[in-house]
């Protein structure tokens, strides 16, 4: 398995909206797709939120993504989730065996 860790600036005054957004429509969506939503975090000053996504491997990755951007409820809604965002930060993290 591997991860992307997604970390997102708000845009002020925005937070609650996202977080509702992102509880009522973006996971759902994410799960419909295969995509795993593991967890999710909101930093101390209320400006930036992260959240875990978990794949097979990079082409699964691919795959899910591209059925996901290309959905009709992507295709609806894209301009009104991304005015929520100031700037959008990805890394791709593999697992590391410690036990």
């Amino acid at each position: 398995m591997i991860a992307q860790l997604r970390t997102y600036t708000i845009n002020k005054g925005m937070m609650d909206d996202w977080l509702k957004v992102f509880r009522e429509d973006i996971v759902p969506l994410c799960r419909s797709m295969g995509i795993g939503v593991e967890s999710a975090w909101v930093n101390d000053e209320g400006t930036q939120f992260t959240w875990i996504r978990t794949f097979e491997d990079a082409e699964d990755i691919e795959r899910k993504e591209a059925a996901m951007y290309g959905s009709e409820w992507w295709d609806e809604n894209v301009t009104m989730v991304r005015s929520h965002l100031a700037h959008r930060e990805f890394t791709v993290i593999n697992p590391v065996e410690f036990e």
